[in-house]
Formats: C-alpha cells, structure tokens, sequence
C-alpha cells in the first residue's frame, strides 16, 4: 500500500535528472515560440496569417503557461511602438530606468493591460470567439493552475519545480530582457528613431526576439533576422509552418538593391532611401565614424568649457535632433560652430532626414532635394560624404 502510495506521488513519467531539465526546456521554448509567432508577428503586427490549427493550439499553450490574454499582450505591445521611449511607453528602460523593467517588466505589462483604453485602441482585430470569451479570457488564471496539476500528475513534486520554471520564463525573458535589454545594451544594424538593441545575433532562447532592433526597424516582418550572421528560430518555425500550408507570410524586410550605374537621384532612388532609412542612417553613422572621433579630438577646449564628456556629444551627433532638450541642441550648435566640417556632416545629415519627413512634398519635389542633397555632399570637400552620397544615388 505504501509503495503504490510512492508510485503515485512519483508521478507517471519516470526520467533520469538531465531528462527533467530537457523537459523543462522543450516546454518553455514551445511558450517562447507561442509568444513570437502568434501574439507577436502575427496579432500585434499581422506580418503572417496563420491556419486555425497552429493558431488554437498557441492560444491554448499561452492559456496554460502564461494566462496571457491576446488582446491584452496585442494592445500593450502595439502602444510600445506607439508610443516608444515616451512617458506613455508602458515598458521602457528609458523612462523607468533599466533596473525596474528588469525587475518589474511583467509588472508594468500587467499595470497597463488593465486599463481599458488601452485595450479599445490597441487591441482591435484580436479573437472574440466563444473560447476567447468564456476560457481564455474570462479564466485566464485557470489555465495556469491546471498546468501545475497536469505537471504534478506527470512528473510528481518535481512538476512543481518544472511549473515554476515554466512560469517565470516568459516574465524574465520576454518581459525582462526583451523590454529591458533589448532598448539598452547591445548591437544596431539601423539607426531607428527608438533605442532598440539587437542583444545577441542568434536568437534561440528567445526565439528570435533577440533581434530587437531589427524588428523596430521593419515591425511589420515576419523575419527578424537581417544579417547573413544573425539567426531567427523563430522565422525557421513559421518557414515550416508556410510549407506544411499552415501559415502564410505577408510581409519581411526589403533587401536593398544597388544599380551602380546610375549617376542620378530618380523615383525608384528615392523610394528605396525612404524604405531603407533606418540603414541609411546607420550606414552615413558608420562611413563617418573616423570623421567624428578626429573631429572631437579638436574639440577638446570647447567640451570642456560646455562641460560635456565626449560620450555624451557623440550621443547627441547621433541622435535624432527632436529627441533633445533645447538646452542640449543649443549647446550641441555651439560645439559645432567651432568645426566646420563635424557642422557640415551634421547638418547634412537632419537635412537628409528631412526630406522622408515631408510628406506634403510631391514625388518630383522629394526627388529634387534628394538630387540637390547628393549634389552639395560630393562638392562639400569631405571625401567620405561625397563617397556616401555617390553610393546613395545607386539605391535601387
């Protein structure tokens, strides 16, 4: 009797310890990838359709593993982009400082899925069928706890261990490193007007998400990946999904195609800077880089007498100008005017952001600044603006 009592307590599933751990990892990558694929690319942003096999089954494993209800998460996460780095951001690091998005990031997820504004303006297109209403939403906690029974029946007290687990992972990962380090250390291929980072170039833990800035640049692609070194599981799983007909890819990121023969700035040139802006950006950063540190190195007399350290003047040289405080841009104009050509490749630079931003310009307008901005950077006399300039008119 006491030995059918062990045997019931044990659990059904008998494992050696490492079978345990490999459990516990194959259950939460399938929430990540749940997390990813459906709520992400394709509720929040609709970057793929998927068939309602794959669908309910995601809804279902988020109900047992998360409680998260899709048109909350869809909301909360479409007010990010929103409103990104802004006081109305619902998680940024900016705004509430790294340590309590780390710490707090479901928190601050659940603070604002409450509020019911939210959920009217952003939450729009998400499921209202019957399970929606009377399961998944309505018991939304429930979910979780038949998790835990079904663990404990499965792998006896163990199962609780694995439940915990289960439950911390989308908090920690999703909530904490994504929202968190994902706007505050790491990598940017484009220079988005946000504080996106790219955490890592292989994205597996995270099932792609890792690739954050990526996604802040195109949000609408279903692939995160953009490098020829950076890997998105999760785009391998929606692949497989696509040819098993269980998914269907709308949109990814356009690849930029260079016709080097062309000398002129036309139509097709500048649809291509506008679709690729954020690289652009990224691209005139990177080819002045020198140019920038020789530059601040003679500016050593007046960083000091406006007291600013050289981190926080190539800060503002890279940021987008409306972002700064007035005092910063006065005193950013004030360093400038002592180099002529930090000035001049600075200045070039709002001014090519300018001319995606004016969107009462016709066509033939934005086509002739684009023109006249490519003529004035080669005649500059600053040899990496007119190498830049000479590669702009090649976008395709």
């Amino acid at each position: 009797m006491i030995s059918d009592f062990l045997n019931l307590i044990s659990g059904i599933v008998d494992m050696p310890w490492w079978g345990y751990i490999v459990v516990t990892l194959v259950l939460t990558h399938i929430t990540i990838a749940s997390i990813t694929i459906y709520l992400h690319r394709h509720s929040a942003h609709r970057a793929l359709d998927l068939h309602a096999i794959p669908s309910h089954f995601f809804r279902f494993w988020l109900w047992l593993t998360t409680g998260m209800v899709t048109k909350e998460w869809t909301a909360v996460h479409r007010k990010h982009h929103a409103k990104c780095e802004t006081g109305n951001d619902p998680h940024s690091p900016m705004v509430y400082g790294i340590k309590k998005v780390l710490a707090e990031g479901a928190e601050l997820y659940r603070i604002e899925a409450k509020k019911q504004e939210t959920l009217d303006r952003y939450g729009y297109g998400t499921p209202d069928d019957w399970m929606e209403r009377n399961v998944y939403d309505k018991h939304s906690a429930k979910g979780v706890a038949l998790m835990l029974i079904i663990n404990v029946i499965l792998f006896g007290p163990i199962g609780l261990t694995i439940w915990a687990v289960q439950m911390m992972w989308a908090p920690i990962f999703a909530a904490g490193v994504i929202n968190g380090v994902g706007h505050y250390w790491g990598y940017r291929n484009f220079q988005a007007e946000d504080a996106s980072r790219n955490v890592v170039p292989w994205g597996i833990l995270i099932g792609g998400e890792e690739l954050h800035n990526n996604h802040h640049a195109y949000a609408t692609s279903a692939r995160l990946s953009n490098k020829w070194y950076e890997f998105d599981i999760g785009w391998l799983y929606i692949r497989l999904l696509e040819m098993m007909g269980l998914a269907k890819v709308k949109k990814v990121a356009p690849k930029l195609r260079l016709n080097k023969s062309k000398t002129q700035c036309d139509l097709d040139t500048l649809h291509a800077v506008i679709s690729h802006r954020y690289e652009v950006l990224a691209k005139y950063s990177k080819s002045l880089k020198a140019t920038f540190a020789e530059e601040i190195v003679h500016l050593k007399e007046s960083i000091a007498h406006y007291d600013i350290d050289k981190s926080t003047l190539k800060s503002w040289l890279l940021a987008d100008a409306r972002t700064l405080q007035a005092h910063e841009r006065e005193t950013l104009n004030q360093v400038l005017s002592n180099t002529k050509t930090l000035d001049t490749v600075y200045n070039m630079r709002e001014e090519l952001i300018a001319i995606w931003q004016r969107s009462s310009a016709s066509k033939d307008e934005l086509v002739k600044q684009l023109e006249d901005w490519c003529k004035r950077a080669e005649e500059s006399g600053i040899e990496v603006l007119r190498s830049f300039s000479q590669r702009l008119r090649c976008y395709a």
